[in-house]
This record gives C-alpha cells, sequence and structure tokens, in this order.
C-alpha cells in the first residue's frame, strides 16, 4: 500500500475551496420560464443581465415564456412536401400535359435526327 497516512482520494494541496479561494460569487436572479407543457425551468442569469423573453423547455424542447398563465403554443410543423407536391403547386394539370407534349415532340425530333438518347 503506497502512502497509507493519505486520505484515499485526495491529493497534495487538496483543501477546502470556499469563497475565501474563489472570491465572492457574482450576484445572479433565477428567472422563471414556462412551457405548454407546463415545465417550470428557471436558469440562473448575471444580476445585469438582459432577460430574454423566450427560453428552451429543457425537459420538452418546446419554447417557453415568462407567462405562466399564457405559455407559447408548440410550433406547428409542416408536413413533408415531395418535389411533385411542389411543382403541383406552381403548376395546372392542363399547364402540365401542354409542358410533356412539348418535351416528348422534343425527344422525337431528337431521335428521328439520328441522336441517342438515354
Amino acid at each position: 500500500m503506497v502512502g497509507g497516512s493519505a486520505i484515499r482520494g485526495s491529493r497534495v494541496g487538496a483543501g477546502p475551496m470556499g469563497e475565501a479561494e474563489r472570491g465572492d460569487a457574482a450576484p445572479r436572479s433565477f428567472v422563471s420560464y414556462f412551457c405548454a407543457n407546463a415545465h417550470e425551468t428557471r436558469p440562473a442569469f448575471a444580476a445585469d443581465a438582459v432577460i430574454p423573453e423566450l427560453w428552451e423547455c429543457p425537459k420538452c424542447g418546446l419554447p417557453a415564456n415568462l407567462d405562466s398563465e399564457n405559455p407559447p403554443p408548440p410550433p406547428k410543423n409542416a408536413p413533408y412536401k415531395t418535389h411533385l407536391m411542389y411543382v403541383q403547386e406552381r403548376r395546372s394539370a392542363k399547364e402540365a400535359k401542354t409542358i410533356l407534349k412539348e418535351a416528348v415532340a422534343g425527344l422525337r425530333a431528337r431521335r428521328a435526327a439520328g441522336e441517342v438518347i438515354y
């Protein structure tokens, strides 16, 4: 056994760490934020810091604000849209048929000219 008189888990120079060695703690203010799932979060801010209106809830990830009676609603997630859905928003079925006819006519003309099309 090495160092039998040493206290296990300590090191040379280790001692009580109090405010005497570290200095005084900065003044803080604790602010309560409330999310739509009724979670309360109390982060600490410096006393002279600007307090943000919104804060992300660490429990559920929803936005939280300072008003416990009216927490912000959860954000709405837009459904996934495919490329075809975006195209259908921009073009009507009639326009799509016209564009398709023009594209097919162009391909047939290139094929008739002897061009190899893959």
